[in-house]
């Protein structure tokens, strides 16, 4: 019988969201999109992977599945507050990814509603202070499976 692993929350997301067209089907409803042909020209995903990837996401519930027409039948996917939730998770990998991996300037820029340029920082929500791996420590990690 083979390990499962540690139990723990990043797992059971990653089983939810860890797929590269889940992620990138987000990213696209998260900015506005809602039809699946915006979706998958803007992912690039084939058709028969983004339908998996969006059927998986709504039965999590990450996202609602809406009729928009009736013949021919059409749906339009919205975000639910599980898929809002995940905004920060997103910001936070575009922001990893534009200092270390994209070359050039980042293609994607946000505006925060305060005027300034978007940068994601995760703080502590009791005082404030930045999180960051010195400043952290488990107080319970899950068991083994």
């Amino acid at each position: 019988m083979a390990a499962r692993g540690r139990e723990c929350s990043i797992a059971d997301a990653l089983e939810v969201v860890g797929e590269r067209w889940s992620l990138l089907a987000l990213r696209e409803i998260l900015l506005g999109e809602r039809r699946f042909n915006q979706i998958a020209d803007n992912t690039g995903a084939s058709r028969d992977i983004l339908a998996a990837r969006l059927r998986k996401l709504v039965d999590a519930g990450v996202l609602e599945k809406r009729r928009y027409e009736d013949h021919p039948p059409r749906f339009e996917y919205l975000p639910t507050e599980s898929a809002r939730a995940l905004q920060p998770v997103l910001l936070g990998l575009m922001q990893w990814g534009d200092r270390y991996v994209h070359q050039g300037p980042p293609p994607t820029v946000y505006e925060h509603a305060c005027g300034e340029q978007l940068q994601v920082k995760s703080v502590c929500a009791h005082c404030g202070e930045p999180v960051n791996a010195a400043g952290t420590r488990p107080l319970r990690v899950g068991a083994v499976r």
